[in-house]
């Protein structure tokens, strides 16, 4: 089983270091799961970066998933995708993926997410949950509707939106097993110990 708990999604213009270092710092600090996210590289950039992030990813036996394309996450091998609403549908990538990649699905709603769930999907990144710099395309989701598509579901549920210290409390209760997190990790001087006080935080409120 995939542990969701700690979700880097990468944003390369965030961090004052190589993406290679502040990622395999992330992954050290206790990311568990990596996706590569590049909106504005073309085809061959995105390979060759997974193909770079995916040697650091398997030293650690961290997932690396690909942000939108299926294509790219194939040729580089990679463990899977993430997919918008307004992307491949979910049955269609796990017809090209096949059964052993991971593929997740963004929702912002309960019907969104249980048709996911339906599709095939092994977990759900579901936001966003605050206001957020590094996406403008985002629906707001509350805590309450976010506690309800946990309850709704049993595959994984992982949050995001805004997420850093100062706004993880309002997570508490809606029994999410992951935070999704960029900027709260890539744009600190040390990914590594920021990675490490989000994790603590984390189980901490899961526990609390």
């Amino acid at each position: 089983m995939t542990n969701f708990t700690l979700y880097l999604v990468t944003d390369r213009e965030l961090s004052s270091l190589p993406l290679e270092e502040a990622v395999e710092q992330a992954i050290q600090g206790g990311c568990t799961v990596v996706q590569l996210r590049e909106k504005h590289a073309c085809a061959r950039e995105f390979y060759e970066t997974a193909l770079t992030l995916r040697a650091i990813t398997r030293k650690y036996h961290v997932p690396l998933l690909i942000n939108d394309r299926v294509d790219i996450a194939l040729a580089a091998d990679a463990d899977g995708v993430h997919l918008g609403q307004s992307d491949l549908p979910c049955r269609a990538a796990r017809d090209i993926l096949g059964p052993q990649r991971l593929i997740g699905i963004s929702a912002a709603t309960l019907e969104e997410a249980r048709k996911a769930q339906a599709d095939g999907a092994d977990y759900i990144g579901v936001g966003a949950v605050n206001p957020t710099a590094t996406k403008t395309d985002t629906r707001t989701v509350t805590s309450s509707q976010l506690a309800q598509i946990k309850a709704a579901v049993s595959i994984p549920v992982v949050a995001i939106g805004g997420i850093h210290p100062k706004t993880l409390t309002g997570l508490r209760g809606t029994g999410v097993d992951g935070i999704a997190v960029v900027s709260a990790i890539l744009s600190q001087p040390s990914p590594k110990q920021a990675a490490r006080d989000l994790l603590e935080q984390f189980r901490g409120l899961r526990h609390a």
